[in-house]
């Protein structure tokens, strides 16, 4: 009888022992489970160099979100951005999303400017108004093979 109580026991131990390790993997690794406290937005870019799937959505420097599904519209040849904000985080429809760097060399990350006039976005919106990132490796590459146009001075005799 003794053998089966202790049997018992440390079966017991193994499987508290799953469950902790399966809810720390989850909490730790931000899976959702059931839905989620968030709601889907969508943002069109001309580029979106730098951005990949779970990079940060942030409004005032606060991380808000993160970035779901990336996208090329074939009608507009525009890349598309499909994220996912918080449902207590209110978008309008004068918002402006935009490709940042975190620091000085960090990854990119998108940081919307959520506006205040006219209605707030519905889930499976799209903000408009868009700014892409600067590449940088362009304009060192313009400023190092001389394609900056310089202001070109007439001298007066």
């Amino acid at each position: 009888m003794k053998k089966y109580s202790l049997e018992t026991t440390v079966g017991i131990f193994v499987v508290i022992g799953l469950l902790c390790i399966g809810y720390m993997t989850i909490k730790l690794g931000k899976i959702r489970m059931f839905g989620g406290d968030y709601y889907t937005l969508y943002a069109h870019f001309s580029s979106v160099s730098g951005i990949r799937v779970d990079s940060p959505v942030e409004i005032n420097g606060i991380e808000v979100g993160r970035v779901e599904q990336l996208n090329i519209d074939q009608d507009k040849q525009i890349a598309m951005v499909k994220f996912r904000i918080g449902k207590d985080i209110k978008v309008y429809e004068d918002a402006i999303a935009s490709i940042k760097t975190s620091g000085l060399i960090g990854d990119k990350l998108i940081k919307i400017d959520p506006g205040g006039g006219g209605d707030i976005l519905k889930p499976g919106g799209t903000i408009t108004e868009t700014t892409s990132a600067l590449d940088i490796e362009d304009l060192i590459s313009k400023y190092a093979f001389g394609d900056i146009k310089k202001d070109d001075k007439k001298e007066t005799k």
